[in-house]
This record gives structure tokens, sequence and C-alpha cells, in this order.
């Protein structure tokens, strides 16, 4: 591995922790009031985008960076609808 491989996949890891915080921030206070849905459908999206070209030019780091960001990205989409839901549930 040569000093150009470390700093991508340095540079894939760091961007993995982009959601992160927002989804353990989410998971730990139950709530997702403040979140956009269609950012994180965008980002999705976007993600799977990247997983295909990285699969298609062959590179590990472009794949592996970004499917892990595609897998938080949907976990916001998941806790999202989830939270909502249960908003919705306690006004009734």
């Amino acid at each position: 591995m040569n000093g150009v491989d470390i700093l991508g996949y340095s540079a894939g890891f760091i961007t993995t922790l982009t959601f992160l915080p927002q989804v353990l921030k989410t998971y730990k206070e139950k709530s997702a009031r403040d979140i956009s849905l269609n950012m994180f459908l965008i980002a999705a999206t976007n993600e799977i985008m990247w997983v295909v070209y990285g699969f298609l030019k062959n590179d590990m780091v472009i794949v592996l960076t970004n499917a892990v960001v595609l897998v938080l990205s949907l976990t916001m989409v998941v806790f999202k609808l989830k939270y909502s839901k249960s908003v919705a549930n306690k006004i009734e």
C-alpha cells in the first residue's frame, strides 16, 4: 500500500463518520423531528450511485466508503419514519 492508498483509505474512513454523530444523537433522543427526510433520501441516492461507480471503476475505497455512508443514510431514513410515526401515535 502506497501513500496515495493510505490517503484514500484515511479520507474514506473520515467520510464514513460524517453522519455517525447524527445517527447516534437521533437514536439516543428517539426523535427525528428536526431531521430532513429529503436530505437523507438524496444522500442515500447519491451513495448508491457512488457505490455503483466504485464497482465499475474497481475502486474499493469508493465502494467501502460510500457503502458505509449509505447504511448511515438509510438508518436516518428509518429513524425519521419510525420516530415521526411514534410522535403521531402519541398525539392521537
